[in-house]
């Protein structure tokens, strides 16, 4: 793919790794991921269970990663030793029994998750402090990338959408979504990939959103 292409390529891949089935506004699955354990807490949203996010984590590392506890724990390996890895190689894990995606995705599906896990994995550990969330950003350096870009949907605050929680809470509660969110876009939604910009811009955004209300 040419430059500009695969770049395209990654942040639709990333947006799959999200959530597929409504990027690609495909019925959801209406049995268990086979791969996902029975006892998992979050079996019994059986959709939830395909999601490449719920097993791998929004950091990537899996059961290393923010998923080593809690209520997505699962005890799946992350795809950071994906990385760099051809396209076709990953193609071919992402078709095998273990994860049964060649039934469920189309080729060019395949194709940009695969060149997101080969190409678009950032370290999450380098933007964001494991242990509290906080973005290792400036929040006063790049604040103009939000108020003429973020805001126009958002608002200022932050607190423009009203069918979603406010982007502080958002930030606050769950920084390695949003950070997923600002390289690559919402599934199925107008917000446009940052992944364009230097990576050093976006950590300095995802820590100015930090500091945006937790409430309305």
């Amino acid at each position: 793919l040419p430059k500009e292409d695969a770049l395209a390529s990654i942040v639709r891949g990333g947006r799959l790794y999200d959530n597929w089935y409504a990027e690609g506004r495909k019925p959801k699955p209406l049995t268990r991921h086979p791969a996902y354990p029975a006892t998992g807490k979050v079996a019994k949203y059986k959709a939830a269970t395909w999601r490449c996010k719920e097993c791998h984590g929004w950091d990537y590392q899996g059961e290393k990663g923010v998923y080593a506890k809690g209520v997505h724990y699962t005890g799946i390996r992350g795809i950071r030793r994906a990385a760099d890895k051809s396209v076709e190689e990953i193609i071919k894990i992402m078709s095998d029994a273990t994860h049964g995606y060649a039934a469920k995705l189309t080729y060019r599906d395949l194709r940009d998750l695969a060149n997101f896990v080969s190409k678009g994995q950032i370290d999450m550990n380098r933007y964001i402090d494991r242990k509290t969330g906080a973005s290792k950003g400036n929040r006063n350096k790049h604040v103009a990338y939000y108020t003429t870009i973020c805001a126009t949907c958002h608002g200022n605050r932050g607190t423009k959408i009203i069918t979603m929680e406010p982007l502080g809470h958002v930030a606050v509660d769950n920084p390695w979504a949003a950070f997923h969110m600002l390289l690559n876009g919402h599934p199925a939604e107008e917000m446009p990939a940052l992944r364009v910009l230097e990576t050093n811009v976006l950590v300095d955004v995802l820590s100015y959103l930090q500091s945006l209300p937790m409430k309305r």
